[in-house]
């Protein structure tokens, strides 16, 4: 784990005078950012001792509720746990009225204990590592879909697609439409600026199948330089479009009628001179690719809780939605789970289209970096691949329910050894207090349905 010099801190209130207060956060399992805001001459010290944080950060359900067995609560005592922050995430938020800079910070591995051992980030250098140990240095990049909505509900109460630039309301959307696009250019412009700020290499904006819903892709790099850049951006959206007077969701399936949002991550396997070790004139890539994509699809069940974290999550999986269905892989076909896209053979990459984009980029990418690498050490071949229609053909699915993928996650033992009891112990617990909470709500569904009928 490599943090923050304190010369970064001291360098960055030289050129920044007039920052008043400092966004300290970590991101917990959920993909929730949390931490305090600080004044600006609290800055040095956390980078010289780290900033005391209670255990239970890492251990809150998405509604920000203590979870009592998740060893983080009573057992420590709410203990105060140091983190510190991470090289090159000091930046301004030029959202804020007051000037605000904000610093991502992790825990330290033994200061930081136990919060340290539910820290999403960790377990991504844990997999990272352990490929590191025999050579593939994994590169990766996202692929985020998001709704830009209005910050006022409908009449209903019910969210709503923000309004257009020139004050119309998108009732329907032509994909890839330009004019679509054309009509958020102001929140793009601050977007795009912001990001550049950032360090952020923001790329192709879509517009997707949705009103109010876009897609803009991430460059790709180092897993754990990517997955950071990741987090960052979709804390970065949100507060670019709270400035525009609209809220960004990630939210997997905010309605039922209309396209679901992805979160793809692309990956390939590097050597240490960073040689595309899936390179090949061959456009299902080399044996080595086709291992990892074997590994991937022996895990999918097993990692499906981290991929699709929430109840609304699996919402998504619906036939004919791009949305993939079941344990498939193919070249070009984007009716699979696991995609080989197209394109030179120095590009060649698996594109991992299972993701929500609710999901927390640190967690998703560990758990395809530990398939792949379960594929690689026991040879597993990914038999041949879809062509055509792979709903259609489609052999096996995925479950489409939390709870099936919450057991599935408790009950492998590959899990426990890949992603390690402990980490796994916290966030088993987290997610079986959000399942109990959310089954024992009583909402306007069950009226709709049962009310008179019962």
């Amino acid at each position: 784990m490599k943090f923050a010099a304190i010369e970064d801190a001291r360098l960055f209130l030289e050129h920044n005078p007039d920052i008043d207060m400092i966004e300290l956060f970590i991101l917990d399992a959920n993909g929730v950012p949390r931490g305090k805001l600080l004044h600006r001459e609290e800055l040095l010290a956390v980078y010289e001792s780290g900033r005391p944080l209670p255990s239970t950060i890492l251990g809150l359900t998405v509604q920000g509720e203590d979870v009592e067995n998740s060893g983080l609560v009573w057992d420590v005592g709410d203990i105060d746990c140091r983190a510190y922050p991470l090289q090159g995430s000091l930046v301004r938020l030029p959202w804020r009225q007051i000037p605000t800079a904000a610093v991502q910070v992790s825990m330290h591995p033994s200061e930081g204990m136990p919060a340290s051992i539910a820290d999403p980030r960790h377990l991504l250098i844990k997999v990272i590592d352990g490929l590191k140990a025999e050579g593939f240095h994994p590169i990766m990049a996202c692929e985020l879909e998001l709704y830009l909505l209005d910050a006022k509900r409908d009449h209903n109460g019910r969210p709503q697609p923000a309004l257009d630039a020139d004050g119309g309301r998108p009732r329907h959307t032509q994909v890839y439409g330009l004019r679509e696009l054309e009509q958020i250019e102001p929140f793009l412009a601050d977007l795009y600026s912001a990001c550049k700020l950032h360090g952020i290499p923001a790329r192709t904006a879509i517009s997707e199948y949705a009103p109010g819903q876009v897609e803009i892709t991430l460059e790709h790099g180092d897993a754990l330089e990517a997955m950071d850049q990741a987090v960052r951006y979709k804390r970065l959206v949100k507060g670019v479009a709270h400035k525009h007077g609209m809220q960004a969701t990630f939210m997997a399936k905010p309605f039922d009628d209309l396209a679901g949002t992805g979160m793809h991550m692309h990956v390939s396997l590097a050597d240490a001179e960073g040689r595309n070790l899936f390179a090949s004139e061959d456009p299902a890539g080399t044996p080595l690719l086709r291992t990892a994509i074997g590994g991937m699809l022996a895990s999918l069940l097993d990692s499906l809780l981290l991929f699709c974290p929430n109840a609304n999550s699996y919402r998504r999986f619906q036939a004919n939605s791009y949305a993939p269905l079941a344990p498939t892989w193919g070249v070009d076909n984007r009716t699979v789970s696991l995609r080989v896209p197209g394109g030179p053979a120095p590009t060649r990459h698996i594109e991992h289209r299972i993701c929500g984009a609710d999901a927390n980029p640190y967690l998703a990418a560990a758990a395809i970096l530990a398939g792949i690498h379960r594929g690689i050490r026991e040879e597993l071949d990914p038999g041949a691949p879809v062509e055509g229609n792979g709903y259609a053909q489609a052999k096996e699915l995925l479950p489409t329910d939390w709870l099936t993928s919450l057991q599935a996650l408790e009950n492998s033992a590959w899990a426990r050894e890949a992603l390690g009891q402990e980490f796994l112990g916290v966030y088993l617990a987290v997610k079986r207090a959000e399942y109990r909470q959310f089954m024992a709500e009583v909402g306007e569904q069950d009226w709709r349905w049962y009310l008179t009928e019962a």
